[in-house]
């Protein structure tokens, strides 16, 4: 889990310099949703930052699902319950 958690961490510091079309690589930060790891890894409900950071990320969730480095973490079952736990809708992609 610690290993998983720390390759999660590692995969969305990496997001962060890539960009995105329709939106500009300072927008999308997939390291702010570092914060979401614990969820989206155990299925655990999510925090007020990770859905907080969740919202803030909302029009980069496409990008960083076809980033193989990282989409298999943000197509997971727990992050579609994490987004469905912050009332956030599941992007069609």
């Amino acid at each position: 889990m610690a290993k998983a958690l720390a390759v999660l961490v590692a995969v969305l510091a990496v997001v962060a310099a890539m960009s995105a079309s329709g939106v500009s690589a300072q927008d999308c930060n997939a390291g702010s949703l570092a914060v979401c790891a614990g969820p989206i890894l155990s299925g655990s409900p999510p925090s007020g930052a990770c859905c907080s950071n969740l919202r803030a990320q909302r029009g980069c969730f496409c990008q960083f699902a076809r980033n193989p480095a990282y989409g298999t973490y943000i197509n997971s079952p727990n992050a579609r319950k994490t987004l469905s736990a912050c009332n956030i809708a599941v992007p069609r992609c």
